[in-house]
């Protein structure tokens, strides 16, 4: 079997390439594989942005893998840990030595007569091409050379600096500045309060009201577990304690959406005091859970809003000027930086595209079986975690049963 003639390729080497890359080689030693990726680094997600204060928005001991325990003392842990943490497991496995950066895979090609399929990748210029019997898509869900930002209005009037999270510059200068930024998820609540320690002001701008929740950012219990159990135990103990306590926050904001809010909002008003309009910034019209909530670690955003370094508002955009934003409602939000903490701009399988003997397929037109697999592609599977819970715990799940369907099929 030649370099390019494989058992299986892993398409992408961040969080989820080398947790599948993990699983193959500890339950199928025998088998052969290599990990396409596009960049030149691991990592993923954690390796692209570097926007100020970054970090995860799930503990790691559910975000972690199951088989490696996270070893620091941070249960919401910054970028850079989390970026180490998965380049280390690519490392001491030798997973690192099967990954063939600047390799983005463009086409899967399946072949029934062959059974084969073919993975074709563009590197410097040149097309590659890999064979294999199985796929496994770990590319992520968003496209990674651009976010998303919408078409504001007068953005070619603003005379300061515009600036999407995924492409963060590293010589931006915020210090004593007026920032902006606009959005209400996970960036949004991570960048304002980080920027708000050097910057004059920030204001975070969103179209309507999120939930916010504040959790410790260690948690003592696992910090307690850890000093008195071997490392793996206290590990496991500690991921099925936070994974029973997700299900149950989870299943108890389904069940009973009005108490669950009314929690959520007392909290907020607790730690922001009996002045400021909760209801108008902290408590949506949806109920908990219709979409994802941001987590906050310690109360850092409500702290910062507190001490007046920070603020929120809750308007929608008429134009941007050459000062800032004019709002809606006539307001003027002066800035000397915006930033457009918007989203990302989707993208599935990493914009690869999916044959089968010769035909392209439309997978949204299709059956999917365990949001893993589709209905007419065979050997191919794609890792896609969850969106209630850590991303990494479905993976796992999702490796797992890869490598007993693959020794099966064996």
């Amino acid at each position: 079997m030649s370099a390019s003639d494989l058992d299986v390729v892993i398409v992408g080497a961040g969080l989820s390439g080398i947790g599948a890359a993990h699983h193959l080689q500890n339950r199928l030693p025998g088998k052969s594989y290599a990990i396409p990726e596009a960049r030149d680094a691991i990592g993923g997600t954690w390796d692209l942005f570097r926007y100020p204060g970054i970090r995860s928005d799930s503990d790691m001991y559910t975000l972690g893998y199951n088989f490696k325990p996270w070893p620091g003392a941070k249960a919401l842990a910054d970028g850079p840990s989390i970026r180490e943490y998965v380049r280390e497991t690519a490392r001491e496995s030798g997973i690192d030595k099967h990954i063939r950066f600047h390799h983005r895979v463009t086409t899967v090609s399946w072949s029934s007569k062959d059974a084969r399929w073919t993975v074709t990748a563009e590197h410097e210029g040149t097309q590659v091409a890999l064979t294999c019997s199985f796929v496994v898509m770990c590319s992520g869900y968003y496209k990674y050379e651009h976010g998303y930002t919408p078409d504001f209005a007068g953005r070619d009037r603003f005379k300061g600096r515009i600036i999407h999270p995924q492409l963060w510059p590293e010589d931006l200068d915020y210090k004593n500045k007026q920032v902006v930024v606009i959005g209400l998820g996970a960036t949004a609540v991570t960048i304002v309060p980080e920027m708000a320690k050097m910057a004059a002001h920030v204001t975070m701008l969103q179209r309507s009201p999120t939930y916010v929740v504040s959790r410790p950012s260690e948690d003592k219990i696992a910090n307690r577990l850890r000093k008195i159990l071997p490392r793996k135990v206290a590990y496991g103990l500690t991921r099925w304690k936070n994974v029973g306590l997700q299900m149950l926050f989870y299943n108890r904001a389904r069940s009973q959406p009005d108490k669950v809010r009314a929690l959520i909002t007392k909290l907020a008003q607790k730690e922001l005091g009996p002045a400021y309009p909760v209801s108008t910034h902290f408590n949506p019209k949806y109920n908990p859970w219709d979409q994802r909530m941001c987590l906050i670690p310690d109360a850092d955003l409500f702290n910062e809003i507190k001490a007046g370094h920070a603020s929120v508002v809750t308007d929608t955009i008429d134009t941007f000027t050459e000062t800032g934003i004019k709002l809606s409602s006539g307001q003027d939000l002066k800035a000397d930086i915006i930033v457009t903490a918007t989203g990302l701009d989707l993208q599935f399988l990493g914009g690869a595209e999916v044959m089968v003997d010769g035909e392209a397929i439309e997978l949204s037109k299709r059956l999917t079986y365990k949001g893993m697999m589709y209905e007419g592609v065979p050997n191919l599977v794609s890792i896609f975690g969850y969106t209630n819970a850590s991303w990494t715990l479905k993976c796992d799940l999702t490796c797992e049963f890869t490598c007993r369907l693959i020794k099966h099929m064996d």
